[in-house]
């Protein structure tokens, strides 16, 4: 009856809700954006390095890198990689839409950024005024930020036009980082859909055979490409003109800063804990799916949370973010997703089953490194009744547990730095969190461990009626 019940709900979910799910996954929008986003995997990589070496959390370390001036160098190197991530996935994106639609895709690449730097104010807000709001304190004069807002208008006019004036003919990095991010992924996506659209339909300058391919592409390319910088243009002019604001602090407000909050929650937490196994249990790349979708915005809160280690001030009553992107690489799917390392120490420890012996022996290395197709496919767990409890409690165990412990200050949260997933458990939570989260992370292989054992020691029991039973028949 049980095996019934299974069976009635895994046909429900292979023919109701999987087909629209990967009918969505595979469109051309969430391909590109899947595919164009890993081109900032390299920068974010390298650029969380320097992040890492110059704010040493070792005070001595730290004032010796900056006095040697050092500091400032590896700061220059993170601004350039990590801190315009926004700008590589506005490229990536764009490229990759085109290549798939088996067009040249460089020029549209290149064209989504100039779109993604047009539709921004090339200004920022006026150092000195920033440095006045809050308050002078030097040679033992002090005045308050209040006391100097109030007197500013006593100065002479040139003086107050000077104070006020924004910096203008500059572009603002803070759009080009995490802040940037869903307007880079809008702007990436329509400028692809609409190069391929306009050279589809045949709107391009045609040069004679003769013309190198080189020369060539790029007249193809000016008819689309200057409409679509045409257009950017009249959008930034319609939102500086009535709006009084540029595009991508529009898309920051009404669109990112709910979506970035609805991932950094509680319930998003326990989402993406559960959904990760629900797909794979299916047989489909669970994380490949939330990552295409949360990936984005879990990244533009790990930028976010290293803009405040950078600052000294990585604190959640600071507002750094409990969810990150490496929330989900280095907990969610810590050692693979299900985190089996639980199985993986039952199958070395007590297993009796050939079956679970020997897939347990070719985890083990896989295992190490977030890799665990081969206990997956080969145990399996994938549509396997005997391990789906542990395989989707796990997760959200220790999504729920991670998520409270660096809320409520148990641990800090999480600096930003990209540890690649496949860095082994404890190393990675050293990197990412310091020395308290690598024993937080050491405790969720634990948690693993508790929950699959129960689970794996009934299923071992019934490899083993399974395998006596062979033996049986062939004797």
């Amino acid at each position: 009856m049980a095996n019934q019940k299974q069976s009635g709900f895994s046909n429900f979910v292979n023919s109701k809700i999987l087909p629209p799910v990967m009918k969505f996954v595979n469109t051309k929008a969430i391909t590109a954006l899947q595919n164009g986003m890993i081109y900032t995997l390299p920068f974010i990589i390298i650029g969380s390095i320097f992040l890492i070496l110059g704010n040493i959390p070792i005070p001595a370390v730290a004032n010796a890198i900056n006095a040697s001036g050092w500091g400032a160098f590896f700061n220059q190197a993170y601004t350039t990689t990590f801190n315009v991530m926004s700008l590589w996935a506005s490229i990536g994106i764009a490229y990759i839409y085109v290549k798939n639609e088996k067009l040249e895709p460089l020029a549209p690449g290149l064209t989504s950024c100039g779109v993604f730097l047009m539709l921004q104010t090339l200004s920022i807000a006026s150092p000195i005024k920033n440095a006045l709001s809050n308050g002078i304190n030097s040679d033992g004069f002090t005045m308050s930020a209040k006391a100097v807002a109030e007197n500013i208008d006593k100065l002479p006019q040139g003086l107050q036009n000077f104070i006020e004036a924004p910096v203008t003919g500059v572009i603002n990095i803070t759009w080009l980082g995490g802040d940037g991010m869903i307007a880079a992924i809008i702007i990436g996506l329509l400028v692809g859909w609409i190069y391929s659209s306009i050279v589809k339909k045949g709107w391009t300058i045609k040069l004679p055979k003769q013309v190198p391919p080189a020369v060539a592409n790029q007249f193809t390319a000016m008819i689309p490409a200057g409409m679509i910088l045409i257009g950017s243009m009249l959008i930034f002019a319609g939102f500086n003109t009535w709006a009084h604001t540029d595009f991508l602090q529009w898309i920051y407000n009404t669109v990112q800063i709910p979506l970035q909050g609805l991932s950094d929650s509680f319930g998003g937490a326990v989402a993406i804990g559960f959904l990760v196994p629900f797909f794979w249990f299916f047989g489909v790349h669970g994380g490949l799916i939330v990552g295409s979708l949360a990936g984005p915005l879990l990244q533009a809160n790990s930028f976010e949370n290293a803009q405040l280690f950078k600052a000294g001030k990585l604190t959640i009553a600071q507002g750094a973010h409990v969810v990150t992107n490496e929330f989900y690489n280095n907990f969610i799917n810590l050692t693979g997703s299900g985190i089996t390392i639980g199985l993986v120490i039952f199958t070395l420890i007590a297993a009796r089953s050939a079956q679970l012996k020997s897939v347990g022996k070719l985890e083990l290395v896989p295992g190490l490194f977030n890799i665990n197709e081969p206990f997956l496919f080969g145990l399996p767990i994938v549509m396997n009744p005997f391990l789906a409890v542990p395989f989707f409690l796990t997760p959200v165990v220790v999504a729920i547990s991670t998520y409270c412990v660096i809320k409520f200050g148990i641990i800090p949260p999480l600096n930003g730095f990209a540890a690649p997933w496949t860095t082994p458990a404890i190393i990675s939570g050293f990197l990412i969190g310091g020395w308290k989260m690598a024993i937080w992370q050491a405790c969720t292989l634990v948690i693993s461990t508790l929950i699959y054992w129960p689970f794996a020691k009934k299923y071992d029991n019934v490899l083993i009626a399974r395998e006596k039973a062979n033996a049986a028949k062939e004797n």
